[in-house]
């Protein structure tokens, strides 16, 4: 979408939002990634998830997702389900990535 000056020149290139990647994509699955390196077959708790969030001082719309896990410990393919139902559930797979 462009937007025009007063004399109907384009001035810059507007995305309507949602439309590409954001700043921040990519930083779940740095989360992932930092949570199971040292041991890539223990499993993690909520908290574990949530701690390691704020310490990697995530946006506001990912800790959205973090909160939103349910209660319990998780194995990585277990904890990557969990998130990318929550991402794709906001429509945020596109802007903010999925995990693996």
């Amino acid at each position: 979408m462009k937007t025009y000056s007063h004399k109907g020149t384009p001035d810059h290139e507007v995305s309507p939002a949602g439309s590409r990647p954001a700043e921040e994509y990519g930083d779940l699955q740095q989360l992932v990634e930092e949570l199971y390196a040292v041991n890539p077959s223990h499993a993690v708790s909520r908290m574990d998830v949530i701690v390691r969030a704020e310490v990697d001082d995530l946006s506001e719309d990912l800790m959205e997702v973090v909160d939103l896990l349910p209660a319990g410990s998780y194995k990585r393919s277990r904890l990557c389900d969990q998130l990318n139902s929550i991402i794709t559930a906001h429509g945020w797979a596109y802007v903010y990535g999925t995990v693996e």
